[in-house]
């Protein structure tokens, strides 16, 4: 007798909404428990046979996937974007936790990588680092912003410069606008300094991987980008070719068709571009995706074998944002073969063809 349980999660804040299927289908159980590690725990303890568990990757995905790693037969975090298209009709919390575990039971579900808890102390610090980028370009744009909206052309950094601030608010008019751009600037000042407090915490973590001094050494990958690409991708091994990582990282080409084949005397003929390229996929990574395009563009503007590459193609009359995304790919294929097998990086290997 098949004594499988399909268990399916529903998180909310201070809720969590489950929903349990046999093997064939039937509901066992449907309850709702608070998300607390001891409530999930008890409630899993009172299931016996195989237990398999999903839930959406969210906010407490992480978090509950380190809880119950290795107390479940299997544990799936999945996409919610695929499983938008998969899940049709009403919307409730019963309704989803349902739908979930039958997705589960009949293989449907899409999983998320969540890797292992020793590269956790590194992710974070990513995180970190990058959200704080994302502040600060955040008040530049808008401390830029401010200025222009005062008729003050403010082009190029010199507006950015402590040095500098004291002639910025001086053009302004004393009051509520000049106090307004003052805060603007001590914000953009505070943020700066986080930052490089949040860089060198993470270049001092990704120091203890062996795998970023190799790494380090292809064109374009510096200390900072290696240590969030060694956040980001974890483990080579989660990627059997080169092209399954282009496809996570958005570099991947999109091919569509219909009709590909038609009768010609008697047999199947394959018809003139009847299948053709429409792109990169769009369900992808952004920010490993960023990482390999902007080491791209560093890479071909300093004097190597990817310039060589990029020159030589330019000349024979390739596009360059075509160009920019081929180097992009080959530096992706670069970084996972040497994280893969090891050695170091050569530039006699990079084919210019």
């Amino acid at each position: 007798m098949n004594d499988d349980k399909y268990i399916a999660f529903d998180l909310h804040q201070s809720t969590t909404v489950t929903s349990v299927l046999n093997s064939t289908g039937r509901e066992l159980d449907g309850s709702i428990i608070a998300t607390k590690a001891q409530a999930i725990l008890s409630y899993l303890e009172g299931f016996r046979g195989r237990l398999h568990l999903t839930f959406e990757e969210g906010t407490y995905s992480a978090w509950l996937y380190d809880l119950l790693q290795g107390r479940v037969a299997e544990l799936i975090v999945c996409d919610p974007r695929h499983n938008a298209l998969l899940k049709e009709g009403s919307k409730t919390d019963r309704g989803d936790a349902r739908k979930l575990a039958d997705l589960l039971r009949t293989g449907m579900l899409r999983a998320v990588y969540h890797g292992s808890r020793s590269l956790r102390n590194l992710q974070e610090l990513a995180r970190a680092y990058q959200a704080l980028v994302q502040d600060t370009t955040r008040v530049m744009n808008r401390l830029k912003a401010f200025y222009r909206s005062r008729g003050i052309d403010c082009a190029g950094h010199g507006v950015y410069s402590p040095k500098q601030r004291e002639s910025w608010l001086e053009r302004l008019p004393a009051g509520a606008s000049r106090l307004r751009a003052q805060l603007l600037h001590e914000q953009l000042e505070q943020l700066r300094r986080l930052r490089r407090r949040a860089g060198s915490a993470l270049l001092a973590e990704s120091r203890k991987y062996t795998v970023a001094a190799r790494l380090r050494e292809i064109p374009g990958f510096g200390p900072l980008r290696v240590a969030l690409l060694i956040a980001r991708m974890q483990t080579p091994h989660r990627f059997r070719t080169r092209r399954k990582l282009w496809t996570y990282a958005g570099l991947g080409l999109v091919q569509e068709g219909s009709s590909e084949y038609g009768w010609v005397e008697g047999h199947a003929v394959r018809r003139p571009r009847a299948v053709q390229l429409r792109g990169l996929n769009r369900n992808h990574r952004p920010g490993l995706k960023e990482i390999f395009k902007s080491a791209a563009l560093v890479a071909i503007r300093q004097p190597g074998a990817f310039q060589d590459y990029y020159q030589s193609r330019l000349q024979r009359g390739a596009d360059p944002a075509i160009l920019r995304v081929t180097v992009a790919r080959k530096l992706a294929a670069l970084v996972l073969s040497l994280w893969k097998k090891g050695g170091r990086y050569r530039a006699e290997g990079v084919k210019q063809a």
